[in-house]
């Protein structure tokens, strides 16, 4: 009985991709990070909040690809390929507890609005939206080969999204 390795050729595509969107993605969300909080803008830290999701989701994402080549065992008759439902259903959840922060920070700053450099705040989220593209255009090839890979795209899609809100 020969052993179908396409999946494993698959699994390790699609961790690179995600290895490399992981890798650009962490980059920015630094860049992110301190451009929010040096222009003080809460549209650049409430982005930096979603793409903190986005590294999270990249990140397990790839452990659960990683997870998932790994065969059956006696516990796991269909080996560690739950890994990955489970990696989605977890990046759902962050999502919604960034978006409690950001709803929370925000009613603050109605409360008490601040100035912000809105010069520097669109240079940081334009960038922001050429990462989020190049993210997408890695992940868009093993979207529909992985439940997994699909999310994580998603994830980037939507801060692509927040990334264009932020610009206009």
């Amino acid at each position: 009985m020969g052993q179908d390795h396409s999946h494993d050729h698959v699994a390790g595509a699609n961790a690179r991709m995600l290895g490399w969107a992981l890798a650009i993605t962490a980059t920015f969300l630094v860049v992110e990070v301190a451009g929010g909080l040096y222009f003080n803008s809460l549209a650049l830290l409430s982005d930096a909040g979603h793409m903190l999701t986005d590294v999270a989701a990249l990140a397990i994402a790839l452990l659960a690809i990683r997870l998932g080549t790994k065969p059956p065992d006696e516990k796991r008759s269909f080996g560690y390929r739950r890994s990955e439902i489970l990696a989605a259903a977890f990046n759902a959840l962050m999502l919604f507890a960034i978006a409690i922060y950001i709803f929370v920070e925000a009613i603050d700053r109605f409360r008490d609005p601040q100035p912000i450099q809105s010069w520097g705040m669109m240079a940081v989220a334009a960038v922001g939206l050429v990462v989020n593209l190049v993210a997408m255009r890695m992940l868009a090839a093993g979207k529909e080969a992985s439940f997994n890979v699909k999310g994580a795209y998603l994830e980037v899609w939507a801060d692509m999204i927040g990334s264009v809100g932020v610009d206009l």
